[in-house]
C-alpha cells in the first residue's frame, strides 16, 4: 500500500564503495547540504487538529554508532535458531493482543481513520501475521538439498542456504502506518536480520507504538532501531553507512529516486509503490455484493489505499441497477470525527497535501464533464481534513481521476459492452497493483483474472489479501519491484548461499580437469545417447562402452562412477517401458 509523495529523498551521492555486511566501520559521512530540520516532530490528529504528541528526531551524528551496534547485534542474532527467534517474536504477539484496542486508538488519532478500521485492517492482521511468520519461517528458510541431473555431477552434493542480509531498513508510509512496516519488521527479524525502522513523520506516534511492541520481545541491544527525522537525511545516512537492503513503501516518484540512489552502490531495494486499481463488474455479478464490496474497497481508510478501488467498469446492461445500489450504500455511510462511539464509518484525510490532490482531481474532472452521482454526508467536522466519499460518472481516461492515483475517497465509473473492452480499460494504466472481478461464474472470473495486468486479482472481493500473511503481495508495472508477505517476503529478507561438496572426497581429479584424454572424451561424447536416446541406441552404446570403461586402467574412478550412474539410469528406463506396456495390456 502506498502514500503520495510526502517525503523527498536527497540527491544521489557521488559513487562510493559500499560497506560489506560484516564490516563495522561506516563510510565517512558527507557534510549536510541544507539546514537541518527541527529537533522534534509534533503529531497532530488530522480529524480534530489537536496536538497528540511530540517525538524527538534522531541526531544524524549518532547514525554511525547506531549502525555499528546493529551489525554487532545482527552477528549474534543471525546465529540463533529459529526456535529462539520464535520465542522472542511471540512475545510481541502477546503484547499486541493485550494492547490491541489502545493501539487501534493511537492509529486512529494519528492517521484519521476510524478505530474499527484501524483494528480490522492493521492490528488484527498483525496479530495473525506474527503467529504465521514465527511458526513458518523455519520451514520456508531451512537449507534445501538440490538434486542435479548432470552425470558429470554424480559425485557432487549441493545444499542451498538462505542467510540473513545483515542490517535492513524498513521505510514506511502514513496510510497504513502500522501493518505495512510491522510485517516487514517481523519477516526481517525471523530471517536473522537487524532492523532500522524509519516511520513516516505524518504518523510518528504510531511509529513509537511499534517501537514499544518490538521492545516487548526483549531483543539484543541494537537489533531494532527506530529512527525519526527528515527522510532525505536518513536515507543518505543509510547509504553512507552501508545498509544491506531497503524495503520502501511510498509513491512511484520517490521510489524511483530511491532506486537511482541505491544503484550507485548496488544496494538492493524492494519497492511497493502506487496503485490505480480497477474493478470489473460483469453482467452476471451479484450486484448487491458488488456494490457493497466496491463501496468498502473504495472508501475504506478514506480511499487512502493503493490497493483500493479507484476505477470501476460495469457492464452496460446492469449499470443502472449497480449505480442505484452504490448510491444507496454511499448515502448510508457515516462520515465524521472518530470519538470512540463507533458511530462513524469514514474519518479524516491524513494530510493537507493529499486533500489538495483529491480536490484537484475531482474539480478538473467536473470541468471536463464528469457528473457527481452521490457524495457522503459529513455529519461531524472538526477540521478541514474531511472530503466526502464521491462517486463520479461520465468519466473517461483523459481525466486525472481515472489515469492517475487519486488516493482519496473518489471512485470513477464507466460502462463497457464486451469483456475485451473491459480488460483494455482495466489495463490502460502504468500501475498494476491489485484489481477485482465481480461475477457469479468463478471459472469465467479466474480466466479473466489472468489477463489483468496487476499483481493481485480478487474475485468478488477487494483489498482482502493484504491482511493474509500466507499470500504474496506484489505489483506489476510502476507499482513496484520485488514482493513481500508469505514465503516471498521471508525469502526477500535473505541472500542465497550455495555449498557444493564431493560425496567421495578421495578421487584425484574430475573428468574435465587437465590433461584432456581421448578415452574420456569418447566416453562423454556417448553419454547423452545413453541418457536421452531411444532404447535400442542406448542399449547398444552401453554394451559397447561399459566393458571398455571398466577394463581401461586410464579411466579414473570418477568415470567409473559416471558409468554406473548411467547404467542405473538405463535400468530405470527399461523398467518404465515394462510398466507402460504392462499397463497398456491390462
Amino acid at each position: 500500500m502506498t502514500t503520495k509523495a510526502t517525503e523527498t529523498l536527497g540527491t544521489a551521492r557521488k559513487k562510493t564503495t559500499r560497506t560489506t555486511r560484516k564490516t563495522a566501520t561506516p563510510r565517512q559521512k558527507q557534510p549536510a547540504t541544507k539546514k537541518s530540520h527541527p529537533d522534534t516532530i509534533v503529531a497532530i490528529n488530522p480529524a480534530t487538529g489537536e496536538k497528540i504528541g511530540e517525538v524527538a528526531c534522531t541526531p544524524m551524528e549518532t547514525f554511525p554508532d547506531l549502525m555499528i551496534n546493529a551489525r554487532k547485534a545482527q552477528e549474534y542474532w543471525g546465529d540463533t535458531t529459529f526456535e529462539e527467534r520464535r520465542e522472542h517474536i511471540l512475545r510481541i504477539q502477546k503484547y499486541l493482543i493485550e494492547n490491541a484496542e489502545r493501539i487501534s486508538r493511537v492509529i486512529s488519532q494519528d492517521n484519521g481513520k476510524t478505530i474499527p478500521d484501524a483494528y480490522q485492517t492493521e492490528v488484527m492482521p498483525s496479530i495473525l501475521a506474527t503467529d504465521w511468520y514465527a511458526r513458518k519461517a523455519k520451514k520456508i528458510l531451512k537449507k534445501k538439498r538440490l538434486t542435479v541431473s548432470s552425470v558429470l555431477a554424480a559425485n557432487k552434493q549441493t545444499t542451498m542456504h538462505r542467510l540473513p542480509l545483515g542490517v535492513v531498513a524498513v521505510v514506511s508510509p502514513w496510510n497504513y502506518p502500522w501493518t505495512i512496516p510491522f510485517s516487514e519488521i517481523l519477516m526481517g527479524l525471523m530471517a536473522g536480520n537487524a532492523i532500522v525502522f524509519k516511520t513516516a513523520r505524518e504518523t510518528i506516534m504510531v511509529g513509537k507504538e511499534i517501537e514499544k511492541a518490538i521492545q516487548a520481545a526483549n531483543l539484543p541491544y541494537g537489533l531494532f532501531t527506530h529512527v525519526v527525522g527528515d527522510s532525505s537525511e536518513i536515507t543518505n545516512a543509510l547509504f553512507d553507512n552501508g545498509i544491506n537492503k531497503i524495503f520502501f513503501t511510498g509513491s512511484v516518484r520517490v521510489g524511483k529516486m530511491l532506486m537511482k540512489q541505491a544503484s550507485e552502490t548496488l544496494t538492493p531495494v524492494s519497492l511497493e509503490l502506487g496503485g490505480n486499481d480497477a474493478a470489473i463488474v460483469l453482467e452476471d455479478a451479484h450486484l448487491e455484493r458488488a456494490a457493497h464490496g466496491i463501496v468498502w474497497g473504495g472508501f475504506q481508510n478514506n480511499g487512502q489505499t493503493c490497493a483500493g478501488v479507484e476505477r470501476v467498469y460495469v457492464h452496460e446492461s446492469v449499470a443502472d441497477e449497480f449505480l442505484r445500489l452504490v448510491k444507496e450504500h454511499v448515502e448510508e455511510l457515516r462520515h465524521g470525527v472518530e470519538r470512540g462511539n463507533f458511530d462513524v464509518d469514514i474519518g479524516a484525510v491524513t494530510t493537507t497535501r493529499q486533500m489538495e490532490t483529491i480536490r484537484t482531481h475531482v474539480d478538473e474532472a467536473l470541468e471536463q464533464g464528469a457528473k457527481i452521482l452521490v457524495q457522503s454526508r459529513i455529519t461531524d467536522k472538526a477540521s478541514d481534513q474531511f472530503y466526502p466519499a464521491t462517486v463520479l460518472t461520465n468519466v473517461d481516461h483523459s481525466m486525472k481521476v481515472m489515469n492517475e492515483e487519486t488516493f482519496g475517497p473518489v471512485i470513477g465509473v464507466m460502462t463497457f459492452k464486451t469483456e475485451e473492452e473491459a480488460l483494455a480499460l482495466a489495463n490502460d494504466s502504468d500501475l498494476g497493483l491489485t484489481s477485482s472481478i465481480w461475477t457469479m461464474n468463478q471459472s469465467r472470473g479466474k480466466k479473466l483474472a489472468l489477463k489483468i495486468e496487476a499483481g493481485i486479482t480478487t474475485i468478488n472481493d477487494h483489498v482482502v489479501t493484504h491482511g493474509l500473511p500466507e499470500i504474496p503481495w506484489t505489483g506489476w508495472k510502476n507499482s513496484g519491484i520485488g514482493g513481500t508477505h508469505s514465503h516471498v517476503g521471508l525469502e526477500a529478507m535473505t541472500q542465497i548461499k550455495v555449498v557444493n561438496n564431493d560425496l567421495v572426497p578421495h578421487i584425484e581429479k574430475n573428468l574435465w580437469w587437465f590433461p584432456h584424454q581421448k578415452t574420456t572424451f569418447d566416453a562423454l561424447l556417448r553419454t547423452p545417447t545413453i541418457l536421452f536416446g531411444n532404447m535400442k541406441d542406448a542399449t547398444d552404446t552401453i554394451k559397447t562402452l561399459l566393458p571398455e570403461l571398466i577394463t581401461d586402467p586410464t579411466i579414473n574412478e570418477k568415470l567409473q562412477f559416471v558409468a554406473v550412474r548411467a547404467r542405473l539410469r538405463l535400468k530405470r528406463k527399461i523398467m518404465h517401458q515394462i510398466e507402460k506396456r504392462f499397463g497398456e495390456n491390462k
